[in-house]
């Protein structure tokens, strides 16, 4: 590119998570890596985007979903795990406001995670129906986010420049 050029940067949130779902065991431990990022990034993301459209924000962002974590965000039965997964949370955080009562700092802290995963519980299942691709299809629909796909070779696509 000559200095008189202008050039482009685009920032694109990659969505990935490698294939974990195991039918064969109810307690396969890496299927919490798709738990944990259905709570920590997933509802975050569609909880803001949600907001931004409330307060009519006129936003643009571009998101690659990979077929892997959209296969293992449509499966009925990672779906029926993650709201075991969150009901146990749920449960925890609910004997640790009590264990912690006389400590104002930690109860605070089991609040707020009780907080946090019941409302990820009634996103999930209340408003979602359990499927948050068609609350990503939705900002797609009214034109806020542009979903693009990766390949296999995903860590490699950094390597390419465009023309």
């Amino acid at each position: 590119m000559k200095n008189n050029e202008k050039g482009y940067v685009s920032f694109v949130l990659h969505a990935h998570l490698p294939f974990v779902h195991h039918p064969e065991s109810e307690n396969y431990l890496e299927e919490e890596w798709l738990f944990e990022a259905t709570s920590e990034t997933y509802i975050p993301l569609l909880t803001n985007f949600k907001k931004l459209e409330e307060e009519k924000v006129d936003f643009r962002i571009t998101m690659s979903l990979t077929p892997p974590l959209l296969s293992m965000l449509a499966s009925p039965l990672l779906q029926e795990r993650y709201i075991k997964y969150l009901n146990k949370h749920i449960e925890l955080c609910e004997k640790e406001v009590i264990r912690t009562q006389d400590n104002e700092r930690l109860n605070r802290l089991s609040k707020y995670y009780l907080d946090r995963y019941t409302s990820d519980l009634h996103i999930f299942r209340d408003v979602y129906n359990c499927n948050i691709i068609e609350g990503f299809k939705h900002f797609q629909d009214i034109g806020v986010l542009e979903i693009i796909t990766c390949g296999a070779t995903h860590r490699l696509l950094p390597s390419y420049v465009c023309k």
